[in-house]
C-alpha cells in the first residue's frame, strides 16, 4: 500500500496537509509564511505592590471573589501537599500555589444536569455544603459570590435584594457539585517582574511546579467523573491570552463535564475500530519518518503536528494506562515535563490553546492520552470559510526546527527538564503502548 499523503510538497513549495484524524485540509503557501514566535509587544505598565496579590479575581488576596474552593496545592518548604474543602475561615491560612474552584459561569450548568437527568448533589457534597454554610463567614462568602453572579447575569440590585438568603443559598448547588471547574495558578506575573507584560505562563513555571499543576488538574478530572454518573466525557483545556479565548491573563485550566463524547472523540473511535494502531502508524511513526519529532522522554513524546488550522505541537503519553488520572507519578511527570518545555519554547507572549484528549469512560476502544498545543497566531478568514481549506502560515518542518532549537537553549540553561530533543529521539516504531491498555 502507498504511504498516505498527509504531507505533500508541490513544485512551487506549497505544502498540502491532511489531518489523519479529522480529515482537515491545510495548505502552507509560499510567500505567506511568517516566523512563528514573533509577535507584537504587549501593552504594559509597571507592576505595583498591590498587583502581586490583587491583580485580578484569580489572584491570591481575592479568594473570596471565587466560589468555594474544592482543592488546593500548598508548598511547605520542599514538600507539596493537597488540601480539600477548606472552610472559608481557613482560606487565607495557607497560600495556594494551585487551586480548584467551580467556574462562576458554567458552559454546562448544574441546572442542565438537574433538569435533564435528575442529577442531585452526592451525599459528600451535600455535607460539604452544609458544613461550609454553617459558619457566618462561609454564608457571607457564598451569598456575596451568588449575588455577584446574578448581577453579572443581568439581575438588578433591587431584584437581588428582594430574594431571601435561603433563596440565594438554594441556588448555590453549582458551587459545590457543578461540572465546570477552573484550576488556577498562584502567580499572575513571573517572580521579579517589573512590568505587567511579564506574565507567568505554563512555560515560566518550574518543572516541579508544573507537575503539581498537572496533578491537581488530573485530580479534578477524576472527581468530575466520580461525582456525576451522567458525565460521558470531561473536556480539559487551557486558553492562554485573549486572542486564544482567555477571559483574563492569569494562568488557569478549565474542565467541563459533558453528556456526549464530542465530535473529535467519535472520529477517533471510528479510526481506531478500522485500525487499532492508528495513532502509531498515522501519528508518531509518520512524524518520525518526516523528521518532525520535537522531544521525548521515557513515557511521553512530542512532534510537530500536520493538518491543523494553527501551528500545533502534538504530545502523547506512551503509557498503556489510557486514563491519565490513573497513570503513575513517573508517567504523569514525564508528560508534564514535555508540556512545560513546549510552552517554554513557545514563549509567554504567544496566544495558545492547550487541548487535552483521552478515551471517554464508556468507550471500549483504547486510545492514548494526548495534548495539542496550538499557536493562535493567525485568523481564519473568507478563503477558509469558502473552501474549508485552511492556510497555516508555518509548516510542520518549520515548527519542528524552531521548537527544537529553542528547547536545546532551555535545556542548557536548566529551565526545562532533561529530555531527548530532535534527532536525539530514539525513532522507535510504535512507541505508544495504548493498545496494551490497563484499567
Amino acid at each position: 500500500m502507498p504511504e498516505p499523503a498527509y504531507l505533500m510538497t508541490m513544485g512551487d513549495g506549497t505544502i498540502k496537509q491532511i489531518n489523519p484524524t479529522t480529515g482537515t485540509r491545510v495548505w502552507t503557501v509560499t510567500g505567506r509564511s511568517s516566523r512563528p514566535l514573533t509577535h507584537p509587544e504587549m501593552e504594559s505598565r509597571p507592576v505595583s505592590d498591590t498587583d502581586w496579590t490583587h491583580g485580578c479575581a484569580f489572584c491570591s488576596a481575592r479568594y473570596m471573589e471565587t466560589p468555594p474552593e474544592k482543592a488546593r496545592m500548598v508548598l511547605d518548604g520542599t514538600r507539596w501537599r493537597m488540601m480539600e474543602h477548606l472552610p472559608a475561615e481557613k482560606l487565607f491560612s495557607t497560600v495556594a500555589e494551585f487551586r480548584v474552584v467551580p467556574n462562576l459561569f458554567e458552559i454546562v450548568s448544574y441546572d442542565y444536569w438537574h433538569e435533564n437527568y435528575g442529577y442531585e448533589l452526592p451525599p459528600d457534597m451535600v455535607e460539604h455544603k452544609r458544613v461550609y454554610l454553617s459558619t457566618e463567614q462561609g454564608r457571607r462568602h457564598v451569598l456575596a459570590v451568588q449575588s455577584a453572579k446574578l448581577r453579572q447575569a443581568g439581575k438588578s440590585s433591587d431584584e437581588i435584594a428582594a430574594m431571601s438568603q435561603d433563596e440565594l443559598l438554594d441556588q448555590a448547588d453549582a458551587f459545590f457539585g457543578g461540572g465546570h471547574d477552573v484550576v488556577i495558578a498562584r502567580k499572575h506575573w513571573v517572580d521579579g517582574a517589573k512590568t505587567t507584560a511579564q506574565l507567568a505562563s505554563s512555560g515560566t513555571l518550574t518543572p516541579d511546579e508544573h507537575e503539581q499543576y498537572i496533578q491537581l488538574t488530573l485530580h479534578a478530572m477524576a472527581n468530575l467523573y466520580a461525582n456525576n454518573r451522567y458525565a460521558r466525557y470531561v473536556a480539559v483545556f487551557q486558553n492562554w491570552l485573549k486572542p486564544a479565548g482567555a477571559s483574563c491573563d492569569h494562568l488557569h485550566k478549565q474542565l467541563v463535564a459533558i453528556d456526549e463524547h464530542g465530535a473529535n472523540a467519535d472520529q477517533v473511535v471510528h479510526r481506531l475500530r478500522e485500525n487499532p494502531n492508528f495513532f502509531n502508524e498515522c501519528g508518531v511513526n509518520y512524524a518520525t519518518y518526516h523528521n518532525l519529532l520535537v522531544a521525548e522522554n521515557d513515557s511521553a513524546i512530542a512532534y510537530a503536528g500536520f493538518g491543523h488550522r494553527y501551528p500545533t505541537i502534538e504530545l502523547y503519553s506512551k503509557s498503556p494506562q489510557v486514563h491519565p488520572w490513573r497513570q503513575s507519578a513517573e508517567e504523569v511527570r514525564d508528560m508534564s515535563d514535555l508540556i512545560q518545555a513546549v510552552h517554554a519554547a513557545t514563549g509567554s507572549a504567544v496566544p495558545s490553546n492547550e487541548e487535552w484528549h483521552h478515551v471517554p469512560v464508556d468507550v471500549d476502544v483504547p486510545m492514548p492520552w494526548r495534548i495539542n498545543i496550538k499557536w493562535r497566531i493567525s485568523t481564519v478568514a473568507g478563503f477558509e470559510g469558502d473552501t474549508k481549506i485552511y492556510i497555516n502560515t508555518v509548516s510542520p518542518a518549520e515548527i519542528s526546527q524552531v521548537v527544537t532549537s529553542r528547547l536545546r537553549e532551555l535545556r542548557q540553561s536548566g529551565v526545562i527538564a532533561d529530555m531527548r530533543i530532535g534527532e536525539e529521539c530514539t525513532g522507535e516504531p510504535n512507541p505508544l503502548r495504548y493498545r496494551f491498555a490497563i484499567s
